[in-house]
């Protein structure tokens, strides 16, 4: 029997050995998980520096209902959470339910009616309790069943009653640039890129076409309070965000989903959020577990080098690098901004 065992556990360790071998050729991007092998520092931060207040979020993100979600906000210190619905009609009214019992933690936001362009529905919603409307997203396609852009005469209504009734509007303009190019080895975000890919539907707008009609969007109102959500998708050209920041008083940018692009690069980022310290904000949209908040914190807080977050993160496979950014602008991005445009 210890013969036999020893045979089968040789011929185990052949076959492992010959796998790893032929491992170079056989794996799959999708499958690459490299570990770090630098012995450098690494911070563990269990709870923001300053309180936070998480300006996006979804109600369909995750299985929990509110008492869950509050637990991971107690633990990681996030004060508030704004619930970007997207919804109008029962689905709101119902979500509202739901989250409108924890006023003082939770914001529920409405969508927009893109079928009739009339903005009784938002003011309906309003009147339920919306304090906001979101997430509005265009990739290319339009907004809804209508396919119309946020810069179309037809949403003029919507767009300027949301600033009468002081309601921000978070926006969803086109998608991670490397969605929009060839999916071949010359895509520096193939990993994650090919999950989303629009580069094969020709009849999109495309990327700098889609940035075009955000600028023509807030030119065409100036009133409304808008949050380019996800850096607007320009956190490979930052400078270009920071042209619409300078030219638009009326907009403001969130860093959901997006510290995994800019963690890798730093010194870059960094520098752009201390510039434009008054107009970012935390949003998270990963989910509502609290390693995914205290990751977050890391990436913001800290100055570690070289390191990855795969359970939150396990479509890119660039190492990230914290912003460490100071302490005056960790309170405005993690607070002081959304309490200047937030309803109360």
């Amino acid at each position: 029997m210890k013969t036999q065992s020893k045979l089968a556990a040789a011929a185990l360790g052949g076959l492992a050995l010959v796998a790893a071998q032929e491992l170079p050729d056989k794996l799959a991007l999708k499958d690459y998980r490299p570990q770090s092998i630098f012995k450098i520092p690494a911070t563990k931060i269990q709870k923001a520096k300053y309180p936070v207040i998480d300006v996006h979020y979804h109600s369909s993100q995750g299985n929990a209902g509110p008492a869950e979600r509050l637990k991971s906000m107690d633990e990681a210190g996030i004060e508030r959470t704004m619930i970007l619905t997207g919804a109008v009609g029962p689905r709101f009214d119902a979500i509202y339910a739901e989250y409108g019992k924890y006023p003082q933690r939770f914001q529920v936001w409405c969508g927009v009616d893109t079928e009739n362009f009339s903005a009784a529905e938002l003011e309906r919603c309003a009147r339920v309790g919306a304090k906001g409307v979101g997430e509005i997203g265009d990739k290319g396609k339009g907004l809804g069943k209508s396919g119309v852009h946020p810069d179309d005469p037809r949403m003029d209504a919507i767009w300027e009653k949301c600033a009468d009734l002081k309601l921000p509007v978070n926006i969803h303009v086109a998608d991670p640039r490397w969605t929009y190019e060839a999916m071949d080895a010359t895509n520096d975000g193939l990993m994650d890129a090919f999950k989303w890919r629009l580069d094969n539907q020709p009849d999109i707008v495309k990327f700098d076409g889609m940035i075009e009609i955000l600028d023509r969007t807030l030119t065409r109102h100036p009133r409304t309070t808008f949050i380019a959500c996800h850096l607007a998708n320009l956190d490979f050209d930052l400078a270009r965000l920071g042209q619409l920041l300078d030219r638009h008083p009326n907009l403001y940018a969130d860093i959901s989903a997006r510290l995994h692009y800019i963690g890798t690069i730093p010194r870059v980022a960094a520098a752009f959020i201390d510039k434009y310290q008054d107009r970012i904000l935390y949003g998270t949209d990963t989910g509502f577990r609290v390693e995914m908040y205290r990751a977050t914190f890391r990436a913001l807080e800290s100055t570690d080098d070289h390191y990855y977050e795969w359970s939150i993160l396990p479509n890119l496979h660039w190492p990230l690098y914290g912003l460490g950014l100071s302490d005056r602008t960790l309170r405005k991005v993690y607070r002081e901004n959304a309490l200047k445009i937030l309803k109360p």
